[in-house]
């Protein structure tokens, strides 16, 4: 099985839904097994500046994450399928085991 991990910004749009709906909405088509979106509460990114969107008065953007599993064929296919309409975001992708 094949995990992928999706690192967005919660601000960015795609059409008039927020990214992570519809990527989440996309997955739904795709019929993968399932996924989950986490809200990060602090971060920081390439240029190691610490984001705290919590933090009052905070102008950062706020990352999110999605999470899917499914079988490494599948989470392949829907990520090349993916990429085709969204190009922003990192990917990360590992192997996993089933209990």
């Amino acid at each position: 099985m094949l995990q992928a991990q999706i690192y967005i910004d919660k601000d960015e749009v795609f059409g008039s839904l927020p990214l992570y709906e519809y990527i989440l909405r996309f997955l739904i088509r795709h019929r993968v097994a399932g996924a989950t979106a986490f809200r990060g509460q602090i971060g920081f990114g390439v240029h190691h500046q610490l984001k705290r969107p919590d933090s009052i008065f905070s102008f950062d953007e706020p990352p999110m994450l999605i999470i899917f599993i499914d079988e490494e064929h599948r989470v392949r296919e829907v990520l090349k399928a993916l990429r085709k309409e969204i190009s922003s975001g990192l990917i990360v992708v590992n192997q996993v085991e089933k209990f």
